[in-house]
């Protein structure tokens, strides 16, 4: 599935580009990446995330729901995991806990953006920061 882009600098996500199985909830994903995390604990996940141990714990023994969790606490969990060395974005994360999901955060824009410019030749490249150096309103010639 490929969706358009909502936003400028938005870009289209495949769903082969998400590494998260298809179906799996909050619980499956947390419990798969504490493992990739070397066996981390979900106290230490609550502990390093900000998120209440029962709460985190309700979540992974599906005694909770995850519809109304604060996406705070994912993005938090999210940051812990990454931190820990384990890929996971916001996107996964709400998807797997049934939240809306919304547009890409700025490290994801800021990570395509880069992207890009490393597929430019040089030239493009030189020609772009100066186009973004005039988009600022930035002195030419400071590259």
């Amino acid at each position: 599935m490929t969706t358009g882009p909502s936003n400028p600098g938005d870009h289209p996500v495949r769903a082969a580009e998400d590494p998260a199985p298809t179906g799996e909830d909050l619980a499956a994903l947390l419990a798969r990446l504490l493992e990739e995390a070397g066996d981390r604990s979900q106290k230490e996940l609550a502990e390093a995330a900000g998120v209440k141990y029962p709460t985190l714990n309700a979540w992974m023994n599906r005694t909770r729901g995850t519809s109304r969790i604060n996406p705070d606490d994912l993005r938090a969990i999210g940051n812990v995991m990454r931190q820990w060395g384990v890929e996971v974005t916001p996107r996964q994360l709400m998807e797997a806990s049934g939240r809306p999901i919304p547009g890409p955060t700025d490290q994801e824009r800021e990570q395509r953006l880069l992207e890009i410019y490393r597929l430019l030749p040089r030239r493009a490249q030189r020609t772009l920061i100066e186009t973004a150096e005039v988009m600022l309103g930035a002195p030419r010639g400071s590259v």
